[in-house]
């Protein structure tokens, strides 16, 4: 656990033991709440707070209370992941019931719906004379209503805690309701911790957010008054030639929002780039766009899945008003979603619907499918705008209004941090939501915190700035114009870099290119001011590259300057040369009928720039000496890389003397998971026979590996 972490428990813990040291529990005094940004590890502190009080003598059991039934079943999982068996789920009442009467239940996970009838059912059931902790997460959402209220009520001997990543204070309350259950406190009692987003992204564990207002409503010329915008706004902007528009500028901006061009592995799945949500403000929106979405993506013939999700939601501008309700939803629209689902099924091969049952399994399996990135963008009014995380999801497109805690947690949703390439939260606002978001910010972080939690402006990137520091005196920030300056100064093309400390700084400094060039792909204006030319920019990756070779296994008797340099590789693979661009030159080469020797060099350089060729370069350089002036060069590169990979398996099984029929399956099963698993029973069951007196049957086995690595990368992405 982290330092924040370890805190919040300990201070909840200080404050069991005082209350029940002076007998307080059952009230406010004997419980509090914990503000710990979106992002920061809730699940994780709240699971070390509970089984820490659960092991207390004087504590019967702890309540672990969410309020939606997706919230049950992921924090089980979570919990799971964190010790297996140490809490509790359950899927009805009568679950929850044995539970609390089973004395070896120490840790109970369950809805405040499921609680609340367990309360009403059951007035005097003895375990509200029992001590129990209660731990309701996301407690700034439907905690202060009468199911709320009924549940403290019945516990009589209790301690309430509370975790949010955005409180509800009196400046972001509810007008109606109870009262005196309007805000956190009033709720749960005195605020024991706080770690804000400034916290958070000061300290790496979320990422900051960059934000496009994008005009999508030209007022007629002659019309000044600001008033004017307000009339019949929504339907001005539900019209379709806007929600067309919207569509097509999210479809031109896409790849480039979602880093579509960057490589990687998630659970042993090859994926290119991040996936997105998209709020709208009302479910006639969302079926609106869905069904432009579709006709715009046949009208391109362009591969793209796209899902939505809805619910029945008396008041859908309350992004915190989710449920699972789609019994009440009007026939067009509950029709609509079973349209939408079945395409869902097809594309996945599934079989849901909007009955209460299986809407809730479609829900999970949307879920599961986001955080996998099986899925590009999913429309929605509010359904996952809270409470879900993925750190595949970049990017939130947003065509609805949103404020202070229901902003932020909204936003949140794509700030989780996965790799290097992913070095912010994308929003895109077809509404002008700005003064929204200053105060939100201000509101959750502080009137200062802008600068922390927005990226800054594309010209503080492109020219540089100077940043502030404690002490007071100013840091300056090199901007991607200083540093190609460096660049092409220090360190000419054609000119051999000679000495260790040279190559070192050449690797900080296009370290530090490729970074801020990252954060400037996602700006519209970096676009033909990239100042280096594709091919000066391949040359140099190839230097990079060739450095990055010679220092990842540095000679024994010589000092790896690895341990004080980072190589940016993640982003390296961001601006990877595909095959399909080194075919398309291939063509051309034939076309000239092996003439034009300017195209093989510019096939070579684009090889030696890129990670994922360079393993390929010989088959590569193969298939051109072999290449026929009258043939089709898509279909002879077929044939020759599945020949080849036949006859180089071949060698390496006989050569290594692996199990034909296992080595076989096990190569084939890596191509099919896009990874290589070198650890485990799979490759055990590959290898040759192996001699129990032979000490160096080790490094004979990491021989093997090392050789099937290199005969995986060579075919990867080919076949």
């Amino acid at each position: 656990m982290r330092p924040y972490q370890i805190t919040a428990t300990e201070r909840i813990l200080q404050r069991i033991e005082i209350a029940h040291n002076y007998k307080k529990a059952g009230t406010l005094a004997a419980g509090g709440y914990i503000w710990h940004t979106t992002g920061s590890g809730k699940t994780l502190t709240s699971f070390k707070t509970a089984q820490l009080a659960s092991r207390l003598p004087y504590v019967d059991k702890v309540l672990f209370v969410v309020d939606r039934k997706d919230l049950d079943y992921q924090t089980m999982k979570e919990y799971d992941r964190f010790e297996k068996g140490a809490a509790n789920g359950n899927n009805s009442v009568k679950k929850l019931t044995e539970q609390m009467e089973d004395p070896n239940c120490r840790i109970i996970i369950t809805t405040i719906q499921k609680l609340g009838i367990f309360v009403a059912k059951y007035p005097k059931h003895p375990v509200f004379q029992q001590r129990l902790v209660l731990i309701f997460d996301e407690c700034h959402r439907s905690q202060f209503g009468d199911l709320h209220a009924a549940i403290v009520k019945s516990f009589k001997n209790y301690h309430l805690f509370g975790f949010t990543g955005t409180p509800i204070f009196a400046e972001n309350a509810s007008a109606s309701g109870n009262p005196l259950l309007k805000t956190t406190e009033q709720a749960f009692g005195d605020k024991l911790h706080t770690y804000t987003i400034v916290n958070a992204i000061n300290d790496g564990n979320v990422l900051p957010f960059r934000i496009d207002y994008i005009n999508t409503v030209r007022m007629a010329d002659g019309v000044r008054d600001k008033q004017v915008k307000a009339i019949d706004v929504e339907r001005a902007l539900a019209a379709p030639e806007r929600i067309s528009e919207v569509v097509k500028y999210i479809l031109e901006n896409f790849d480039r929002k979602t880093s579509r061009s960057f490589f990687y592995t998630v659970k042993g799945q090859r994926l290119a780039g991040f996936n997105s949500i998209f709020a709208v403000s009302s479910i006639p929106v969302a079926m609106l766009y869905y069904k432009e979405f579709k006709r715009q993506l046949e009208e391109l013939r362009r591969d793209m899945t796209v899902a939505t999700i809805f619910s029945y939601q008396p008041n859908e501008a309350d992004p915190e008003d989710e449920s699972f309700n789609t019994a009440d939803l009007d026939e067009t629209s509950r029709d609509f979603l079973e349209g939408a689902i079945a395409d869902y099924n097809k594309a996945f091969n599934t079989n849901y619907d909007t009955s209460a049952d299986k809407f809730q399994n479609y829900y999970k399996d949307l879920s599961q499918r986001m955080k996998n990135r099986e899925i590009d963008l999913l429309i929605v009014v509010n359904m996952f705008l809270t409470g879900f995380d993925a750190t595949t999801l970049n990017t939130l497109w947003v065509d609805k209004n949103l404020k202070q805690h229901g902003l932020i947690q909204a936003f949140s949703r794509t700030n989780r941090i996965l790799n290097s390439v992913k070095t912010f939260g994308n929003i895109v606002c077809f509404r002008d939501l700005q003064q929204e978001t200053d105060e939100a910010i201000a509101l959750f972080g502080d009137k200062d915190a802008g600068g922390i939690v927005l990226l800054k402006k594309y010209e503080d990137y492109y020219e540089g700035f100077d940043e502030e520091k404690p002490s007071g005196e100013p840091k300056h920030h090199e901007g991607y114009r200083e540093l190609i300056d460096v660049l092409l100064t220090r360190f000419p093309l054609g000119e051999p870099i000679l000495g260790e400390q040279n190559e070192k700084d050449f690797i900080v400094l296009f370290g530090s290119i490729l970074r801020v060039r990252n954060i400037l792909n996602a700006f519209d204006d970096f676009k033909g001011n990239e100042i280096l030319t594709p091919r000066q920019f391949q040359d140099y990756q190839s230097v990079y590259l060739d450095l990055y070779e010679k220092h990842k296994k540095p000679a024994v008797d010589k000092e790896n300057i690895n341990s004080d340099i980072v190589f940016e590789m993640e982003l390296m693979r961001q601006v990877e040369i595909n095959i399909d661009y080194i075919l398309m030159l291939v063509e051309k080469f034939r076309a000239s009928h092996g003439e034009d020797k300017v195209i093989l060099a510019s096939i070579r350089t684009a090889i030696n720039s890129s990670i994922e060729l360079r393993s390929k370069k010989e088959l590569i350089e193969g298939f051109i000496e072999d290449i026929n002036v009258s043939s089709s060069v898509g279909e002879d590169w077929k044939r020759y890389v599945s020949e080849r990979k036949e006859a180089d398996l071949a060698d390496l099984i006989q050569q290594e003397r692996l199990k034909p029929e296992e080595a076989r399956k096990f190569i084939d099963n890596a191509f099919r998971d896009g990874a290589l698993k070198t650890i485990g029973t799979d490759i055990d069951k590959i290898m040759p026979p192996a001699n129990p007196f032979d000490r160096k049957s080790g490094e004979k086995k990491k021989g093997i590996i090392e050789r099937i690595k290199a005969f995986f990368e060579k075919y990867l992405g080919l076949v």
